[in-house]
Parts: C-alpha cells; structure tokens; sequence
C-alpha cells in the first residue's frame, strides 16, 4: 500500500516535470515566512504542497488558499437606475446575515470635495479639470477601502459610483488586483422611461445634490447630467468584458445575465439581487393586539386576544381599510392572537409559522419574575448576551433571524403588504429594514398598538410610526443596567394617530 508520505513525493515530482522542472517557491514562502505554519504542522498536507500559485499580494491575515479573502462589489449604471438603492439595501443584507459590510459612495467624497451645489456642467466627458476632480475622489474612497480592510474592519466593501467606462472600471480592477481582492460588478440597467421617471422624482427628492435648488430645476439638471453619462456609457457584455464577473439587473428584475459568478458572497448577491425590486411599495408591521398573556405579563404561549386587543383589531382593520392600498396582502403568524387580529382587513391573509413568536422553551407561559426565582443562572444569562442567549429548549435572537432570512426574501418580492407578528419577530424585520445593530436588537421598543409603515427610498428607508388609539399594557423590558435609551433609538420619534 503506498503510504501518505510516498504519495506526497509522487504528487511532487510530478508536479515539477508537469512544469518543466520549473518549481515555484512563492507558496511554500508564504507559508513558512509568513504563516509560520510548515513547523507547526509538518505532517500535515498543506495547499503549498499541491503547488497552489498565489497571484497576488494578500494582506497576511488571508489566507490565499482559500475563498475569505476581501470582495468589493463594483456598482456600474446611469444615475437615476437604482445603483444607491441597490447598494444600500445589499449591504444591509450582508451585514444582516452577519457578513460585515460597509458602502463607500463616491458621490459623498465628491460633495466633500466640491460641495453638493455641482450641476450638470461638472460631468460633462470634456470638462478636463472636473473628470481630474471626479477620478481622484474615486482613489480617495478606493483608499479608504484599503484601509478598511487592513484594519479588518470588514469582509465585503460596496464601491457604489457610476463606473460607466471600461476605463475606471479598469481603474477600480487594477487597484483590487493589486491588493489580492476579489471584484463582482452589479450592472444595474433601465430603459423603462416609467421606472427611470419615478427614480427621477425621487432622486429629486431625497438627493443631497440637490437639497437648495427648486423642483423643477433639479429635474432638468439630473436629465442633462443622465445625457452627459450616455455620452460616454460603455455597458459591460459577455462579448467583450466575458472574464470578469457580474450580473446585468435588466429593468428593475425582469431579467438578469450572470457571468462567472464565484464563491459564497457572491452566491448570496446574486440570490439577494434576483429577490429584491425598486419599485415603489409599502410595507406595514404591526403587533398582535393585546393578549391575555400580555395583561398577566406571562411569556410565550398561543392566547386569546383581550378586549383592547379585540378593540385593536377592530380598529386596525378601520385603518388599512381607509387607506385605498392597491393589492394589499396580510401575512400573520399562526398563532391565535395574531391572525385574529387580522380579521376585519378586507385583504387576502396568509399565515407563516416562520412568523411565529421566538420559542420560550421551558420559560414558555412563565413569568420573568417566576424565570428569575426558578432559573436565577439562565435569568442572569440571559442578559449577558441576549441576541445569543438561547433557553433551554428554545431560540436565540440569532435562531430567529436564521428563521426569518426566507421571510425576509419574500418580502423583498412583494408590494403592498402588512405583517402582523409577535415582539421578537418584529424587532428582528426592523433591525433588517432599518439596519439596526445585532446587540441592541433585542432591546428595541416596539410598543403594542402601534403600525410601522415602511417606504424604502433611494437613500434608505423612510418610517412612520402610528399608534392605534387602544390602550395596552407596555410589554418591554430593558436591560436591568445597561438598556438603550428609547431616544437613541431610531424608532422613538413621536407616533402620529
């Protein structure tokens, strides 16, 4: 039998004949300089020992030989195609799903730079002085990429710009290449004149570009600057761009082209992309109404509703009923108090038991005072790290957004919708939506009785929040020492009734 030693050998020389004796060093340097680990695992088969040429520099805190190593997600488009909207929402998933992920927005270094009062002149292709102007705030923000990632502050960075000619977009591989980065582009293209009119509209709106000039002015300018793009857009194609990899979102979702598309991030960008739109819709969360396990301040469980929650229910539907949505649709839990709190909504109602309240375990029907007298460890525990702290038998805050994630994408399909849910499961969608970090999570206040209405716009995502003239008891309950005030959160501004 030949042993595992000879093997190694065989495999050796004939790697070096295969080669024409010609023997690279640079995997075993990196490996014996760098690593320190030929010593410390001498028996072991190492990736230098299967001659894995390494092709790039990489930071010395990624290992070359394998796939987590630094991605930058390349936007390319015409203004006015979603590319922020696309970014931004796809760094909230990453760092939703725990992939640490940050936005470098060119636009912004630009404002920094020049200020927020450019108009459409400044990108005309022969304004020498401006296009020096533009190319170095884009190495500025390249740089801060760098940086970022040599502080392994993050995994993936989105270099959000217009990357409209094949020569930045050289410029932006060049620099990656150099570095041992991995590149993805997401093409972002529109010739709907409906969809790219409503992104007009709204960039008008909400763009910092244009916060001090009249409507109607910063309608005609953004029109001239999408002209001065189209001048000189050149759009990724397989024919001539075929060794790179991207993929094309054509119109808003109705198609997509994916080229050579590698690895896990980039796996869950393309799954993300062919999940989400731009289009213009609402979403609505709600409560359950009160319960009767909320007046006994008891956890878990499938109760019915109290009168005020009755009274809420009633009152709920009087509310979405009055506002005309076109095509609404109601998701529920499958738990009695939230799909009875669905029932005067003259809309179709689908229950999802992945809506279901986070599972108490033992704890489920008890009180925290009778958690804390019976369980004092797994109560103090509790409060240690409560987005991971797990009961026995039962879920972390961290189960719960693995449950929700096919929930989360469902919902990146829909238009109008309204999700009536549970406390947990509520804190969880926001954190989503509005990017709200894992630690304070579970410490949202998310009163009863209370609608959120979400609109997701190009530069993030508007909020309402309507409080439901019905009394309820208040069922939050903060960190015994170190809660998060309910000012700080991005959630506390006054409801409207």
């Amino acid at each position: 039998m030949l042993d595992l030693g000879s093997f190694i050998v065989m495999f050796d020389q004939q790697t070096q004949s295969d080669e024409g004796g010609q023997e690279s060093s640079q995997p075993n340097a990196y490996f014996d300089e760098v690593s320190g680990l030929r010593g410390k695992y001498d028996s072991h088969i190492l990736p230098a020992d299967y001659k894995y040429k390494v092709e790039h520099s990489y930071p010395d805190y990624y290992n070359p030989r394998f796939v987590n190593i630094p991605t930058v997600i390349v936007l390319v488009g015409l203004p006015a195609r979603g590319k922020t909207y696309i970014a931004k929402k796809l760094g909230r998933y990453l760092n939703w799903i725990g992939i640490k992920t940050r936005v470098f927005n060119v636009g912004v270094y630009r404002r920094n730079v020049v200020g927020a009062d450019r108009k459409h002149d400044f990108f005309r292709a022969d304004n020498t002085e401006a296009i020096k102007i533009r190319r170095q705030c884009a190495m500025n923000a390249l740089n801060d990429v760098s940086e970022w990632f040599a502080h392994r502050e993050g995994f993936v960075a989105i270099f959000d710009a217009t990357n409209t000619t094949r020569e930045r977009r050289q410029i932006v591989l060049d620099f990656c290449e150099e570095r041992g980065y991995k590149v993805f582009f997401i093409e972002s293209v529109c010739d709907d004149a409906d969809i790219v009119s409503e992104n007009i509209r709204e960039v008008k709106v909400f763009s910092p570009d244009y916060e001090t000039m009249k409507s109607d002015e910063a309608v005609e300018d953004f029109k001239k600057r999408i002209e001065h793009y189209k001048a000189t857009y050149e759009p990724l194609s397989l024919e001539k761009d075929e060794e790179l990899s991207f993929i094309k979102n054509i119109n808003c979702g109705q198609q997509f082209i994916v080229n050579r598309s590698h690895g896990y991030v980039e796996s869950r960008v393309v799954y993300y992309l062919m999940n989400t739109h731009v289009q213009r819709r609402c979403i609505y969360l709600t409560r359950h109404g009160e319960s009767l396990y909320n007046l006994e301040g008891r956890i878990g469980g499938d109760p019915d509703l109290s009168p005020a929650g009755k009274e809420f229910a009633q009152r709920l539907g009087e509310f979405m009923n009055g506002q005309n949505i076109p095509d609404l649709k109601v998701w529920t839990s499958q738990l009695k108090r939230a799909y009875t709190t669905a029932e005067d909504i003259n809309a179709p109602v689908e229950q999802w038991k992945a809506l279901n309240e986070l599972e108490a375990g033992i704890f489920d029907g008890m009180t925290y005072g009778e958690v804390q007298e019976k369980y004092p460890d797994e109560h103090e525990q509790r409060y240690e790290d409560k987005f991971k702290y797990r009961s026995p038998r039962g879920e972390s805050y961290n189960d719960l957004k693995v449950r929700l994630e096919p929930v989360i994408m469902e919902l990146e399909r829909q238009q109008n919708i309204l999700v009536i849910c549970h406390q947990a499961v509520l804190r969880v969608l926001l954190a989503y939506f509005l990017d709200h970090p894992s630690d304070q999570l579970p410490y949202m206040r998310v009163p009863l009785h209370t609608v959120y209405k979400l609109t997701p716009i190009a530069f993030g995502c508007r909020v309402e929040k309507i409080a439901i003239d019905v009394d309820a008891v208040d069922t939050h309950v903060p960190h015994p020492s170190r809660a998060v005030k309910e000012e700080d959160s991005p959630l506390s501004q006054s409801p409207t009734t």
